[in-house]
């Protein structure tokens, strides 16, 4: 068994000679299986849960709220988890007793142990990670490239855009850009048709957004000009709307689809994709017909009442979503679901069920799997959680045996229009 890590006031990461570790699947604590736990992998951060404590189980097998350091009585401790790359799916949440009653932020924590020598995490790799790896951003040479970029394209009000959220918010597709490589985000929207429970963008219910949405919409040139920049420049190239600084790229969709046809009139390099919540299916048809390679459709739940729950759509219903599908499919754009993946929800038999009955009724090419940021307690004041659960490395498991065809991943893959 693991040992339970803890923080101490000094912020150092020590594991508890007395008490194994515990994880969080849903409403339930629960000692973790050796499959569910992996290594910490490179990239991993480290970090304390604000205001909570870790839950232990000691040796006659009792769960307890752990407070204070066995090293030096007296002193208070904090919970510790993990905060996980590009490529990596939690499998648990960390145990811990909130001493204050505080919502969290906006992370996607994943439970930490302690053997041997290592820390674990609760923790499956459901990608290749490389170029997600922290250590691709942040370089030292990324000011002098968005300098040169703002000095090239001084009216582009995008560019000035994606600088910030580059330097402030550490954003790695705005960072990608000005790297010319890879998947590179093009913010367009500066409103949203749903009011998601984790929005990082725009506070809802008395949750606190990780970033400020962009304040202007942009023009169809000033978004054909970022879009030819980096597809003809970059490394296995793609340019994504519907970034962490925006509403719902779709709602501008007649600037959205006139610089889709301007770029593809320029060139035929690289994937051009949509990141969206697909409610809008009016303009989801205009990016389809202007010359969309892909989509990636944000989803939490395909039962109706948990997905209405979550996101809170305003003015479309998830057959809106499944219409918006169903013309992309058609169309020969290749469709992703962002499936918010939560332990102890997203792997219950319920959600499991429909999940695969939506997918073999909506022809989706690709499941990513997302670590969903938020406060655990929060969300499950929302939704049904109730029922059996798999476990996430269950359900990844049936999902691959069900339906080998569909690739299982955690972020976008460079694909062309028209792959079935």
């Amino acid at each position: 068994m693991l040992l339970s890590l803890y923080a101490n006031h000094r912020g150092e990461v020590l594991e508890h000679p007395d008490f194994y570790m515990l994880g969080r699947s849903g409403y339930h604590w629960m000692v973790p299986e050796k499959h569910e736990m992996m290594p910490l992998p490179k990239g991993a951060s480290l970090v304390s849960i604000p205001g909570n404590i870790p839950a232990g189980l000691d040796h006659n097998d009792q769960v307890t709220g752990i407070e204070y350091d066995p090293l030096s009585p007296g002193q208070p401790i904090s919970a510790v988890a993990a905060l996980l790359p590009q490529g990596f799916t939690r499998t648990l949440l960390p145990a811990c007793v909130s001493k204050d009653n505080a919502e969290l932020p906006l992370l996607g924590y994943a439970a930490v142990g302690f053997k041997n020598g290592k820390i674990y995490v609760a923790a499956v790799q459901t990608d290749d990670h490389k170029k997600w790896h922290p250590v691709n951003y942040h370089t030292e040479g990324l000011p002098a490239r968005i300098n040169k970029m703002l000095k090239r394209f001084p009216e582009n009000r995008i560019y000035r855009q994606l600088a910030n959220c580059s330097l402030c918010y550490g954003c790695f597709t705005a960072q990608n850009i000005f790297y010319q490589r890879w998947e590179g985000g093009i913010p367009s929207m500066t409103k949203c048709n749903a009011e998601c429970l984790g929005c990082i963008s725009e506070s809802h219910s008395e949750v606190v957004s990780a970033q400020e949405r962009i304040s202007f919409i942009p023009s169809a040139e000033e978004i054909a000009q970022v879009g030819m920049e980096h597809l003809k420049n970059a490394r296995d190239a793609i340019i994504s709307f519907g970034q962490g600084c925006e509403g719902e790229p779709s709602l501008n969709a007649k600037n959205l689809s006139a610089a889709v046809k301007d770029i593809r009139c320029e060139t035929g390099q690289g994937t051009i994709n949509i990141n969206t919540n697909a409610g809008y299916t009016e303009g989801i048809k205009q990016l389809c017909d202007a010359g969309l390679d892909s989509m990636r459709v944000t989803l939490f739940s395909c039962n109706e009442a948990n997905y209405i729950s979550y996101h809170r759509p305003q003015g479309y219903e998830l057959s809106d979503v499944i219409d918006s599908i169903e013309y992309a499919r058609d169309q020969g754009v290749y469709v992703s679901l962002n499936l918010l993946a939560f332990p102890g929800f997203t792997d219950r038999e319920e959600e499991a069920c429909a999940l695969l009955d939506f997918i073999r009724k909506n022809r989706v090419n690709m499941i990513q799997f997302r670590n969903l940021n938020i406060d655990p307690d929060r969300l499950l004041r929302h939704v049904s959680a109730g029922g059996e659960a798999l476990g996430m490395v269950n359900l990844l498991a049936l999902l691959q045996e069900e339906m080998p065809e569909v690739n299982l991943a955690s972020y976008s893959h460079t694909v062309k229009r028209g792959i079935s």
